[in-house]
């Protein structure tokens, strides 16, 4: 006789689970259908929560009145803490709107202004280029020796690749497909099965208890590598989301994909751990992906939040998979270039999975 093979077992348990997932409206619209729709809204209408993120120069004055308007102004974001060679890189990159430099003069005028634009985000230049304008009109003409004016404007373009909007609102749909396939499907399946009392048949045959999840965890893998792959290729060919290297970008993309949907079953096996029954499935599931979805630039780009929950949001497992996504997909990263974010997932998923080990549940 054969011995038994819980190999087997786990592929059998991943194929039957696969095409259960399958079957399933709710899986099917959570996975794409919403992700897809969210798309081709946002695609075509564009983004919300206008920035326009300018990196300000090491060598710029910063205690000037000028500067401090500019600070002032919301549309505006300040970015201070990247090296140089980083902020051009960006603004070549089309992640950085403009650079800018104030220089104090030993002559007149006091003040002298230099603006680098980029042709990859000509929108936002322009909205810097008018406020730049508006705010130098004010302060030269409200100056008690003018002539001289108070600041002299010199502007540069650099030439650089167009950052669509569909090159961030895709990857943050991304993300949220695999958070509620991670989170609700796992978690609803678990609670099923022991309420159905399908683990205790299982239990009545040589099976091991880890076959039992990781067929359940490799079904969902399969399911939401086919979702995302459709996601990607539908936004390429439809609306033009840049694969800076191809296929290459897409593989990359997908290993992303698995890291993140591992770490976000292991909210849904905490979950299933939790909940008594079915209806408190729903409540605890959004308590963990709601604040996700609004607070990890899946809609809007997390510059535009308030300073205070910047770091809130900088704390959150998805908005470092959606961050990872972007650089991978429009700046041609490599999976060694997002150590950090792959850190950042994995320090979740070890914290994650410790709390569901201790919530989890066998028996009904």
């Amino acid at each position: 006789m054969k011995s038994y093979s819980n190999l087997n077992a786990t592929l059998a348990i991943a194929k039957a689970s696969l095409v259960s997932i399958l079957r399933s409206p709710s899986a099917v619209v959570f996975t794409l259908a919403f992700p897809l729709i969210f798309i081709v809204v946002f695609a075509n209408v564009g983004g919300g929560g206008l920035k326009v993120d300018v990196g300000v120069a090491k060598t710029s004055d910063t205690s000037n009145a000028i500067y401090q308007v500019l600070k002032k102004v919301s549309v505006v974001n300040f970015v201070t803490k990247s090296s140089t060679a980083e902020m051009q890189k960006n603004l070549e990159k089309g992640t950085l709107d403009a650079i800018i430099e104030i220089k104090k003069n030993n002559h007149l005028p006091p003040f002298t202004i230099n603006v680098k634009y980029t042709k990859a985000s000509q929108d936002k230049g322009n909205i810097l280029r008018s406020l730049l304008n508006s705010i130098l009109y004010k302060a030269n003409t409200a100056a008690s020796q003018a002539p001289p004016p108070v600041a002299e404007l010199h502007e540069a373009t650099v030439s650089g690749r167009e950052y669509k909007y569909i090159d961030f609102i895709l990857p943050g749909q991304l993300g949220f497909s695999l958070l509620s396939t991670g989170v609700f499907g796992t978690a609803f399946v678990f609670l099923s099965l022991r309420q159905t009392l399908v683990i205790k048949r299982f239990f009545a045959t040589p099976v091991k208890r880890y076959s039992i999840v990781l067929g359940e965890m490799l079904a969902r893998i399969v399911f939401a590598l086919m979702g995302a792959i459709c996601i990607i290729l539908i936004g390429h060919f439809a609306f033009g989301f840049t694969l800076i290297h191809g296929w290459v970008t897409v593989v990359n993309m997908l290993v992303l994909a698995i890291a993140g949907l591992i770490v976000f079953m292991g909210f849904g096996f905490t979950v299933s751990g939790i909940a008594k029954n079915e209806s408190t499935v729903p409540p605890l599931s959004n308590l963990i992906t709601l604040p996700q979805f609004l607070l990890s630039g899946t809609f809007f780009s997390t510059s535009a939040f308030p300073k205070w929950m910047q770091p809130i949001s900088n704390a959150l497992p998805l908005t470092h998979l959606n961050n990872a996504m972007r650089k991978v997909a429009f700046e041609g990263a490599g999976l060694g270039d997002v150590t950090h974010q792959l850190l950042i997932l994995g320090i979740w998923g070890i914290i994650i999975y410790a709390i569901a080990i201790k919530t989890f549940n066998w028996e009904a």
